[in-house]
């Protein structure tokens, strides 16, 4: 009797676990198409995945680069608290008309609501041009702007940062993780004071984006690290080391823009821009090691060095130098490819950050080779963060230096850098802002500058080398 109690038992058993393995298959099932009209979903076949919002326009309108801006009202949570502004005429230096000559200007709270993938990060750019609007006074237009959680930018004055950098435009642009949520809310909060404050948007770029950030090393304290792909970023500052201006067009994938290094450049006016070469005239092709996305082949294509004099080089730096707000950790990438040499131990440099070692020994053919095969041509980039603490009144600059190594005895005393982004992290409180925002300069010279500097620079590394 008791065998048989204990045989039905053990058929119960058995039943009821096939009936759970049934339901575990059954729920897979589920989450698998589930997953597969999330994928569906992101892939746009539903909702677009990248938005280009012109603020303030009524008609869809098209950029000088032949991208198109949707009218932004149908973004828009409600228009109860904002109005709009059409301009006539629109500052030569502008990138493009569209979208800067339209407005959209928020007496009140007020947001933009946008469906969007809930598996890849997105860049945020938000676009101001500070001009003489008939419904703005410059003296009142402060204002906050938040994204879901993130508080992006916090009593802002895209006036006093225009008039600070001497720039007709400005865009901000943010790098945030993944929205679980499958939407992306960006608020617009006029500041509590002045008075009768206001806030303006000219146009938002909403584009997802491949998650580029890692584990990164932090300056300065011994074996200690950053986990930097679960965060969300600011660009502070893109450069094309030694290389011209790089448009959004130009950066497949990105479109993101890069500028000028020669502004940040310091030291003696004899060796402080080094020489510039580039890839064309070295017969080279540039290959990348991994995922292309990181940096258009404009930025590994040119490169900035010290010189081929190794007594000047072992006495100064190859050094660049940017404000950035104080209290807030910061991520430099460095990008190189060298299309000059094909060995290792041949160039080999060391890295500091605000006089911290970030690398010692740096080879770039080391690191672009491996197994024993040539880097040369190769791209290969490398990321520090950096924590700046308050000690200029929210002040603070970022110190990139580059310096022979001596203790590898290299074939060339010589350093070499082709692209450079500095990126900030949000806070522990999801916030980018500052109580005193640094204006943040960037520099796109004219070719013509820019052919000046580089003969200039042919011209001393040619002195350089009949002085040795």
């Amino acid at each position: 009797m008791i065998s048989r109690k204990i045989l039905c038992i053990l058929i119960l058993l058995s039943l009821s676990l096939n009936t759970i393995h049934v339901l575990a298959d059954d729920s897979d099932d589920k989450d698998s198409k589930k997953d597969s009209n999330s994928d569906k979903k992101d892939s746009g076949s539903d909702e677009p995945e990248s938005f280009l919002v012109s603020c303030g326009s009524e008609n869809e309108v098209e950029d000088s680069s032949g991208r198109k801006w949707s009218p932004d009202s149908k973004f828009l949570n409600s228009s109860d608290f904002s109005s709009t502004e059409q301009l006539n005429k629109t500052d030569p230096t502008l990138p493009s008309e569209d979208p800067y000559k339209s407005a959209r200007i928020f007496n009140a709270t007020s947001s933009y609501i946008f469906s969007v993938t809930t598996t890849k990060r997105l860049w945020i750019r938000l676009h101001f041009y500070p001009f003489e609007y008939s419904k703005i006074d410059p003296a009142k237009a402060y204002f906050s702007v938040a994204a879901n959680e993130f508080t992006l930018l916090k009593n802002y004055s895209a006036f006093t940062n225009a008039a600070a950098l001497t720039m007709a435009y400005i865009v901000k642009e943010f790098s945030l993780t993944p929205s679980t949520c499958g939407n992306l809310n960006i608020t617009i909060t006029p500041s509590p004071q002045p008075e009768g404050a206001i806030g303006f948007l000219n146009g938002i770029e909403v584009i997802p984006m491949p998650d580029v950030f890692k584990t990164t090393p932090l300056v300065g304290f011994h074996d200690q690290t950053i986990e930097v792909q679960n965060s969300s970023v600011q660009t502070m500052y893109r450069v094309n080391v030694g290389g011209d201006y790089v448009p959004p067009t130009e950066d497949a994938g990105g479109n993101r823009t890069w500028y000028e290094d020669g502004g940040y450049l310091i030291g003696s006016p004899n060796t402080k821009y080094g020489v510039i070469s580039d890839a064309d005239s070295n017969n080279v092709t540039i290959k990348y090691d991994g995922d292309e996305y990181m940096a258009p082949e404009a930025v590994y294509n040119t490169a900035r060095s010290m010189g081929p004099s190794p007594n000047v080089n072992l006495n100064t730096n190859l050094t660049w130098v940017f404000d950035v707000d104080a209290n807030f950790t910061y991520v430099v990438r460095l990008h190189f490819c060298d299309f000059e040499l094909e060995l290792t131990n041949q160039r080999v440099f060391d890295i500091y950050l605000n006089n911290h070692t970030a690398q010692e020994g740096a080879d770039v053919i080391a690191w672009a080779g491996g197994g024993g095969s040539s880097g040369k041509g190769i791209t290969v980039f490398k990321d520090y963060a950096i924590y700046l603490n308050d000690r200029n009144n929210g002040n603070e600059q970022i110190w990139v230096a580059l310096h022979p190594n001596e203790k590898s005895k290299p074939e060339y005393y010589d350093a070499l850098l082709n692209g450079l982004e500095v990126f900030k992290i949000n806070d522990t409180c999801g916030n980018f802002g500052s109580e005193y925002p640094v204006p943040v300069r960037h520099y796109s010279y004219s070719e013509e500058f820019l052919e000046k500097t580089k003969d200039e620079c042919k011209l001393l590394g040619d002195q350089d080398t009949d002085d040795n």
